[in-house]
């Protein structure tokens, strides 16, 4: 399904024809381990969004995060080095900054990457966002991606992660995962393709 012009311009790819972005897979969780992208990541696209919507963990200050399957691969290890810096606010405004996070970034890490710590569990708190993978299909450059949520965190913060990187391997992407580092979730997460 092509997405609007409209829509277009607000997914920041305004400028290139609505048929080049297309919905290609929605997929919701309800209380689930992880929602698994493994089709459709090729190099019809050069530009893969994933849209978060509304997603709630089920223990309390759990952490959303990502990791990515090389072709052939099962082991979701892929190496990463990134960087993370956020901005947050409490409810009460007596708390505020914005800096770096060193406890979110990697360095030739194979760990998952966080996108979100202490996310809240309460049934009004929840994160939204998005992250933008280039070019996964490629079998010559390492693969960047860029990421920004926002989530109520469980101490009564408005939080606003930024986080980018690159997936250090010249073998395709074609596999994502994304989940809590501690239980379950609910919520929506949607695959646009951009070409």
């Amino acid at each position: 399904m092509p997405l609007g012009a409209f829509k277009a311009a607000l997914m920041g790819t305004a400028g290139v024809s609505t048929g080049d972005v297309v919905l290609l897979s929605d997929q919701d969780a309800s209380n689930s381990t992880a929602l698994t992208f493994s089709s459709g990541i090729d190099s019809t696209y050069g530009e893969y969004i994933f849209k978060f919507y509304n997603i709630n963990p089920a223990t309390d200050s759990a952490k959303f995060q990502f990791q990515c399957n090389a072709t052939d691969s099962t082991s979701y290890n892929e190496t990463m080095t990134t960087t993370s810096f956020e901005a947050y606010h409490d409810e009460a405004d007596s708390t505020t900054n914005l800096g770096y996070v060193a406890g979110q970034d990697q360095a030739q890490g194979t760990a998952a990457q966080y996108l979100a710590q202490s996310i809240g569990n309460g049934s009004d708190e929840s994160l939204a966002g998005e992250l933008h993978l280039f070019n996964p299909a490629s079998t010559t450059y390492v693969k960047h991606f860029y990421a920004t949520v926002n989530f109520y965190h469980a101490s009564n913060y408005s939080v606003n992660p930024y986080t980018a990187g690159y997936i250090n391997t010249t073998t395709a992407i074609d596999d994502i995962k994304f989940y809590m580092d501690s239980g379950n979730f609910d919520g929506t997460i949607k695959m646009w393709g951009v070409k």
